[in-house]
C-alpha cells in the first residue's frame, strides 16, 4: 500500500525536534570532558561524533522505514536479528533512561541551589533540591504526559532566547590567547591530543537522537525527503550550536579553571559559576542562569517522559491513574536513591549513557540495515557508501567502549 506523501508537519518541525532532542545537557558536559582536548581537537572529535551518530541514525531510519508506519524499535530488530538482541536493546535502552534521568536530577540539584545562592543568598542542600525537582517532575508526568511536553517546550523557547543573548554577547567578547590555551605551560596540540579518548562516550551521548526516528515516521509517513532532512539538518544545527557554545566557553574560561571545576565534581554550578565570574552585566547573568536551569529542565522532562512511554509499553500498563502513578514511582525511585549517595554524578552519568547508548545507537543501527539489505530486496531507502558506512559506524561504537572501559580502568590519561 502506498503511504500519502503528505504530511501534517514541515521539515522545519521534524528539524527542531532532533535538534531539541539533542541539545540540553551535552551543553554543560562537553566543555568539561573537551578541557583537556581543547578547542582545536575538541572540535575535531565532535564532528567524528556528529557524522557517525548522524549515519547510525540514517541506518536504523533505512531498517525501520521496511516496516509499516508505528513499527517501534523493539519490533525492528526482534524481526531483523532476533529475540536475544532485542533483550540486549531493551536493557540498554532502559539504563540509558534511568543513568539520564539520574544525571538530570544531579544537574537540577547543583544548578538550582546554585541560582538560589548567587541570586537570593538562600542557601539549601542540593540534595533536597535534586529530590524536589524529581517530586515535581513526578507530579506533573502523573497528572498529563501532555502538560510535560508542553512545559519542555515552553522551557526551549526560552532557552532559544537566552542562547541568543549568550553567544551575541561573548561571540566578539572571546580572548583568542584563551581559545588556543596561549597561557599554558604546554603550549603544543601534541600534549591535547591523549585526553580526545576520554572525552569520546560523553560526545556519542550528546548526540543521541535516535529514539525520536519511529515518532517522525509516524508524523511524515515514508516521506524520505522529509525524513532525512530533519535528521540531517537537525543534528547539523544541534553540532553547530555546541561547537558555537565550545567556542565561547573556551574563549572565555582559561583551560586550567577546568582543573578546579573537574576537581569540584564536574557539575553544572561550577561551570556556571566560572562563566559569571569571567562575564560582566545583569542581563548576561540572568540569561545564563535561565538557560542552565532550563536547559536541564527541558532534557529531564524530555528524558522521564521517553522512560514512562517505556515502562508503560514494556509492561503494557494501561492510562489508569493508579497505574500511572506506579510508572511514576518506578521511574523516580531508584534514580533518587543513587543520587542521594552520589551526589555530583552528572558527568559520570552521562558518560554512562553513553556507554550504553553505544550498542542500541551505533552498533545495532548498522546490523539492522545489513539485514534489512538481505531481507527486503525492494528498499524504500538506502544509506549511500554501501558496507563502508555501517562499517565504520561499528568501528566508531567499538572504540567508544573501549576507550570507555580504559577511562574506567584509569588507564587514559586525565585532565585533573
Amino acid at each position: 500500500m502506498k503511504i500519502s506523501s503528505k504530511t501534517k508537519h514541515s521539515s522545519f518541525w521534524g528539524v527542531m525536534v532532533i535538534a531539541a532532542t539533542v541539545v540540553g545537557g551535552g551543553m554543560f558536559a562537553l566543555p568539561v570532558e573537551l578541557a583537556g582536548s581543547w578547542f582545536l581537537w575538541g572540535v575535531c572529535i565532535l564532528i567524528i561524533a556528529w557524522f557517525s551518530m548522524l549515519h547510525s541514525g540514517l541506518l536504523l531510519l533505512e531498517a525501520t522505514l521496511n516496516y509499516p508506519v508505528g513499527s517501534s524499535f523493539n519490533t525492528v530488530t526482534k524481526d531483523l536479528i532476533g529475540e536475544r538482541w532485542n533483550i540486549i536493546s531493551g536493557i540498554t535502552i532502559a539504563f540509558v533512561l534511568y543513568i539520564l534521568t539520574y544525571a538530570y536530577i544531579s544537574a537540577n540539584g547543583a544548578i538550582i541551589s546554585e541560582t538560589l545562592l548567587i541570586n537570593w543568598d538562600y542557601s539549601i542542600a542540593p540534595e533536597i533540591v535534586g529530590v524536589g525537582t524529581a517530586i515535581l517532575a513526578g507530579i506533573i508526568l502523573f497528572l498529563s504526559s501532555m502538560a510535560a511536553t508542553r512545559i519542555a517546550s515552553i522551557f526551549l523557547g526560552i532557552n532559544i532566547i537566552a542562547f541568543i543573548v549568550i553567544c551575541g554577547t561573548f561571540f566578539l567578547r572571546v580572548d583568542y590567547s584563551t581559545l588556543m590555551d596561549a597561557h599554558s605551560a604546554n603550549g603544543n596540540d601534541e600534549s591535547y591530543f591523549p585526553y580526545i579518548f576520554m572525552a569520546l562516550p560523553v560526545c556519542l551521548a550528546s548526540f543521541g537522537f535516535h529514539g525520536n526516528i519511529p515518532s517522525l515516521i509516524i508524523s511524515y509517513g515514508k516521506n524520505n525527503k522529509q525524513l532525512i532532512k530533519s535528521i540531517v539538518f537537525g543534528s547539523l544545527l544541534a553540532l553547530i550550536v555546541y561547537l558555537l557554545w565550545l567556542y565561547c566557553t573556551m574563549g572565555s574560561i582559561h583551560r586550567d579553571e577546568f582543573r578546579q571545576i573537574i576537581s569540584a565534581g564536574g557539575n553544572i554550578n561550577h561551570l556556571v559559576k566560572s562563566f559569571i565570574a569571567n562575564s560582566q552585566g545583569g542581563t548576561f547573568k540572568l540569561c545564563l542562569i535561565l538557560f542552565s536551569n532550563l536547559a536541564v529542565a527541558s532534557s529531564f522532562f524530555g528524558v522521564t517522559l521517553g522512560l514512562f512511554d517505556y515502562l508503560s509499553d514494556l509492561l503494557k500498563i494501561d492510562s489508569s491513574l493508579f497505574n500511572r502513578g506506579k510508572v511514576v514511582l518506578l521511574i523516580f525511585i531508584p534514580p533518587c536513591i543513587l543520587y542521594l549517595f552520589v551526589p555530583n554524578g552528572f558527568i559520570y552519568g552521562i558518560g554512562g549513557a553513553g556507554l550504553c547508548a553505544t550498542i542500541w545507537a551505533v552498533i545495532i543501527p548498522a546490523a539492522l540495515a545489513l539485514k534489512s539489505r538481505e531481507k527486503f530486496p525492494h528498499k524504500e531507502f538506502t544509506v549511500w557508501g554501501g558496507k563502508y558506512i555501517p562499517a565504520f559506524v561499528v568501528i566508531f561504537g567499538i572504540a567508544v567502549i573501549i576507550c570507555w572501559l580504559a577511562n574506567a580502568l584509569e588507564i587514559l590519561p586525565r585532565f585533573k
